[in-house]
């Protein structure tokens, strides 16, 4: 398998991170700019790329999306040449209600093979969306048609899958948001899309898999954002700029409430570090986790909610405090700053609330959070299938590797199951500093313990799962969605140096068969 760039030179421009839009029509529904579009070009090294546009919204029986070049202007100092969907960073944001039939058709304006991965999303397996597995990536010039059935509702999102560690990085991300179909109504509804990038992308121009970047995921016990550069023999910033929905600092679009209203945010990790967000002023509930709903998620004041890579969090607050507000990322990298919001009443000027970055405040234990329930799935049931994934972290022969069971995609053993199996997974991080937030594809897991102590709260289902150096969750699923389903790290250079497995169905007939002349396919 190729070992990615994390900073990739494309036509003489190096094109990385993502991002772009100030979001404006999909924060509140507010619709009054979603076509707005800057006529503005900038230049580049080779060529004259359009400015990003705001990401708008789209619904309906067919949407279109087109993936082009653009330039994002992250804040008043920063413009990147980025990847997108139409135009913005995070792209379109697709809306549909659950029962529909979602049909969506990607063209290629990009020049290099891209595809969609509707992450989270249990989708057919002929439209996940990965090159070489279920399908080949999507050329330059062609058009793809996606088409699935909106069953589940929640909040997830979508990105490239071929040679992810690159794209995604560039921006090639969007959201999908599948409205229930009995819904509680909220009176403002925000999406907010977490990333970092670099603000000089010709420094991070190197081999990742050879390098520690052990503490970018900031997963570990420590409150500070880290990264450990002694590996690579000398300093150099790499993902510098955090940011929320394609801006940072000042840049970022401020969040208008009234007091009185109940507030959703959907937050989403699209990036390859975890962030720790605090909601100043307000106490608010976790509604939702990976999509799936909690029931009666209790208050939470104070508390950092850290949210891994390839996580997705709904959180409700009453807007009961009027002024302004923060809602900040905590640490103390260079870009930790960058991260944050204001949330403003309407007609207030009270600005008298201050940054606490730094402050050390305790994290929310999902494990334990709301009140015990038995779930679908408990630790002395009988399974189908049992299966142990060691990760691990070592020196390949061209540099670093990250491991399952010892071996590199596609050496690794995968999951072997047939339709209606019950499968329990131990996975253990034996690296020694570096996180792993694990992602299965087409499925939703329980899980059910950490570190041998059984999950004391509610049912937690999730598709992502953020597992520090030394930990050990349980989990389990039910095979109930025939198909070859990857299961990787999604900090997307570690998957790209190795760490994927596939959960595959002995049952299952794919009526995709790939080229093994065709060199375009890294689904990884």
């Amino acid at each position: 398998m190729k070992k990615l760039l994390l900073g990739t030179v494309l036509a003489g421009v190096v094109a990385i991170g993502a991002a772009c839009s100030n979001n404006s029509s999909m924060q509140g529904h507010d619709m009054s700019n979603m076509n707005m579009k800057e006529e503005n070009t900038a230049q580049d090294s080779s060529k004259k790329l359009p400015l990003a546009t705001n990401t708008e919204v789209l619904s309906g029986k067919e949407i279109n999306l087109t993936a082009k070049e653009a330039l994002l202007q992250i804040n008043d100092k920063v413009k990147l040449p980025v990847y997108t969907y139409n135009g913005s960073v995070p792209g379109a944001q697709i809306r549909v209600k659950q029962g529909d039939n979602v049909k969506i058709v990607l063209k290629n304006e990009l020049p290099e093979p891209i595809t969609i991965h509707w992450h989270g999303y249990p989708v057919p397996n002929n439209q996940d969306g990965v090159p070489g597995v279920t399908m080949d990536a999507i050329k330059p010039g062609e058009t793809f048609t996606y088409e699935f059935t909106a069953t589940v509702p929640g909040t997830y999102f979508y990105h490239s899958h071929q040679e992810s560690a690159e794209q995604v990085d560039k921006g090639l991300y969007g959201t999908l948001i599948v409205e229930p179909k009995n819904e509680e109504k909220v009176d403002r509804d925000y999406t907010l899309v977490l990333d970092e990038w670099m603000s000089n992308p010709d420094e991070g121009n190197m081999d990742m898999s050879g390098m520690d970047h052990s503490n970018m995921n900031n997963g570990n016990s420590s409150d500070n954002q880290q990264m450990d550069m002694s590996s690579m023999g000398h300093n150099m910033n790499m993902y510098d700029i955090f940011t929320i929905n394609g801006k940072s600092g000042a840049a970022v679009k401020p969040l208008k409430v009234k007091k009185g209203e109940k507030v959703r945010l959907r937050l989403i990790n699209a990036g390859y570090m975890s962030h720790k967000l605090h909601l100043h002023g307000h106490e608010f509930k976790i509604v939702a986790t990976d999509g799936q709903p909690l029931k009666d998620p209790q208050p939470i004041k104070d508390e950092l909610l850290s949210i891994a890579p390839g996580e997705r969090y709904d959180i409700e607050f009453i807007a009961n405090n009027p002024g302004e507000w923060l809602l900040e990322c905590h640490g103390d990298m260079e870009g930790t700053d960058g991260m944050k919001v204001k949330i403003q009443y309407e007609d207030q000027t009270n600005n008298t609330d201050k940054a606490n970055a730094k402050e050390n405040l305790p994290v929310v234990d999902m494990t334990t959070y709301r009140k015990y329930e038995v779930g679908q799935f408990t630790l002395d049931q009988k399974y189908d299938v049992e299966y142990t994934m060691d990760l691990g972290t070592a020196m390949g022969k061209d540099g670093m590797v990250f491991t399952i069971n010892g071996k590199t995609y596609p050496e690794t053993a995968p999951v072997n199951v047939k339709t209606g199996d019950l499968v329990k997974a131990k996975i253990v991080n034996n690296s020694p500093t570096d996180v792993h937030p694990m992602h299965l594809h087409g499925h939703f897991f329980q899980v059910l313990s950490k570190n041998g102590k059984p999950v004391t709260g509610s049912p937690l289902i999730k598709d992502s799962l953020n597992v520090n150096p030394g930990e050990e969750y349980v989990v389990a699923f039910k095979a109930d969605n025939p198909g070859n389903w990857m299961f990787h790290c999604h900090d997307l250079h570690h998957a790209s140096a190795g760490m994927v497995t596939e959960v595959k169905y002995t049952d299952y007939k794919s009526d995709y068969t790939p080229d093994p002349n065709d060199t375009t396919n890294k689904g990884e």
